[in-house]
């Protein structure tokens, strides 16, 4: 069981197809924000250094490049609308715009002898969290480009009295490498935590489309008894009109086998939803209600005879007096996101075993202990403290021959299935059989209380 995924897991059709693809997320509207909290930064600091405290510096040039940036902020207002989001390319020119009027700032007031150098790093900062990462590249490369320049060409550093200040070019540098590590230090980090963050969204809409899935087909047995309910007066009703038709018609009239086909039918359609009603009542009572070993059984039930043999052993753990009251064997409620979440270990524990599947229930008075294990090779180290993460498998195309392309693991399978069991109050446990044997090790625990406790696990579910 060395990649916990499951066959039928696609991505939902709830993620959006540009998320999907490493489209933009920036919408226009953030561009346009941000530019305007620039443009009065710029604005306040460029006045308050000429008026203010005396500074002389180019200010008709560098009021010229400020009002640039509004009056592109303007057309944009003007042309799009505030939710339009950009694609990779026009967010890609937009920060680029950025860079370089800052860039040209710089230049016009001391280039990295200005103490706002520092915000070269803002727009990289930015595409970091919302685009491709070759888009990122492409931006710090423009970054870090510009920031070489600035390091040699630039107007003198304006300070008072009219006078420049001229800082040493040790320092100089000093300030370009301290500018250049925050590039890639801090859009690497920006970068990394928006890509776990889109990561663990689409998985958790994965997780929830399963469980929705799992619902509807578990509410099919109670629409099916209703169905069963509700159609039983009309069938009667059809099947009595029908009786009396048959009365008024004599045998030898042509519509009189319509009649009795139709009479018959009517009959059988009632005997089928009789059984369908009984069923559901069934349900109920019975299914509804699930011991932990009736639990296990209809887990391994699909599975087996499949590859490999599964043997199942339960009972209470070692050390539970038989007559005490924690030897009484557990009962749940009966939970698709608990069904779907076990049946994927021992899904996958079938794939990867060699010769055979071991299920092992054991309770006790505190807990209620699923341990599923196979003689496969077990977990690769490089994984193993990785698998529970969205993405992360292991599994191989060629593990399944000819069903390679269908069974191709995207990593979201244990995801899915670690996350409705936490859901339910459990907690995994994953490890590899101590040598001499090989094999992958999944333990699933739940507190007793809380696996006995009926009707709790659904609300919770999707909260």
């Amino acid at each position: 069981m060395t990649a916990l995924d499951h066959s039928q897991t696609t991505r939902p059709a709830t993620v959006p197809e540009w998320l999907r693809a490493g489209e933009s997320r920036l919408r226009l509207q953030t561009i346009v924000r941000l530019r305007w909290l620039a443009v009065l930064g710029q604005t306040i600091t460029v006045i308050g250094a000429y008026w203010v405290l005396g500074i002389e510096l180019p200010i008709g040039a560098c009021l010229a490049v400020i009002a640039l940036s509004a009056w592109i902020n303007v057309a944009l207002r003007i042309r799009f609308p505030a939710s339009h989001r950009l694609k990779s390319h026009y967010a890609f020119l937009m920060l680029g715009y950025d860079i370089l009027q800052l860039a040209v700032m710089l230049f016009l007031t001391g280039g990295l002898q200005n103490p706002f150098a520092f915000l070269l790093i803002a727009p990289v900062t930015v595409s970091a969290s919302t685009l491709p990462l070759k888009i990122i590249f492409a931006l710090g490369a423009l970054a870090i480009g510009a920031a070489t320049l600035l390091t040699t060409f630039h107007y003198p550093l304006p300070w008072f009295d009219h006078t420049n200040l001229v800082l040493p070019f040790p320092y100089v540098m000093g300030v370009w490498a301290a500018l250049v590590s925050g590039i890639l230090f801090i859009s690497f980090y920006s970068w990394r935590t928006a890509e776990e963050g889109r990561r663990m969204a689409e998985a958790l809409a994965a997780a929830e489309l399963v469980l929705a899935r799992e619902q509807k087909l578990s509410a099919l047995d109670g629409l099916a008894a209703a169905a069963a309910h509700g159609l039983g007066t009309p069938l009667a009703t059809v099947a009595v009109v029908t009786k009396e038709l048959m009365r008024d018609v004599k045998p030898s009239d042509p519509h009189y086998e319509d009649l009795v086909l139709l009479r018959a039918q009517a009959e059988r359609c009632r005997q089928i939803l009789a059984e369908l009603a009984g069923r559901g009542e069934e349900l109920d009572v019975i299914v509804s209600r699930l011991s932990l070993s009736h639990l296990i059984e209809e887990v391994v039930s699909p599975h087996r005879l499949v590859a490999v043999p599964i043997e199942v052993e339960t009972g209470p753990a070692e050390g539970v007096q038989p007559d005490s009251p924690a030897a009484y064997e557990p009962i749940t409620q009966r939970n698709p996101g608990v069904l779907y979440g076990l049946g994927n270990l021992v899904e996958n524990a079938v794939d990867f075993a060699t010769s055979k599947v071991d299920v092992t229930a054991r309770w006790s008075k505190d807990e209620v202990r699923i341990v599923i294990a196979d003689d496969g090779k077990g977990f690769p180290p490089n994984v193993l403290e990785q698998l529970g993460e969205p993405f992360v498998t292991t599994r191989p195309d060629e593990a399944f021959g000819e069903d390679a392309p269908d069974r191709v693991g995207m990593g979201l399978g244990f995801f899915i299935a670690k996350t409705l069991l936490e859901r339910s109050g459990a907690r995994l446990e994953l490890a590899n059989r101590e040598s001499p044997q090989s094999g992958a090790v999944v333990t699933v625990v739940w507190p007793r209380g809380r696996f006995e406790r009926a009707g709790e696990w659904g609300s919770r579910e999707l909260d």
